[in-house]
């Protein structure tokens, strides 16, 4: 493998399913809405807090809480290490799905 920043490296943490679900909803968009993604992946609240926790201790995302129009929104983005890990993941899953 390469060691420049974009190199195929598997991931551990990104792997388990629904983390590699999230880092694929976040990675084509500036920022997602807790509400949405949960929605999205087909999961409850505990279920999505949890594993935003795992990736979020490790710094592949930014947990931004805020108030709109009076009520209280939380909003998900990857960190640029997330998206690193994310694309050095997929690159790797790629290697292995191609036998090399």
């Amino acid at each position: 493998m390469t060691t420049s920043d974009n190199s195929a490296q598997f991931d551990e943490l990104i792997h388990a399913p629904i983390r590699l679900r999230i880092c694929a909803s976040l990675a084509p968009v500036e920022w997602v809405e807790f509400a949405q993604l949960k929605q999205n992946l087909g999961v409850a609240d505990s279920v999505l807090s949890k594993h935003l926790k795992q990736l979020g201790d490790a710094g592949y995302v930014h947990i931004e809480r805020f108030t709109k129009l009076g009520r209280s929104h939380v909003r998900v983005s990857l960190t640029t290490a997330g998206r690193r890990a994310y694309v050095g993941h997929v690159a790797a899953l790629r290697e292995i799905t191609a036998g090399e």
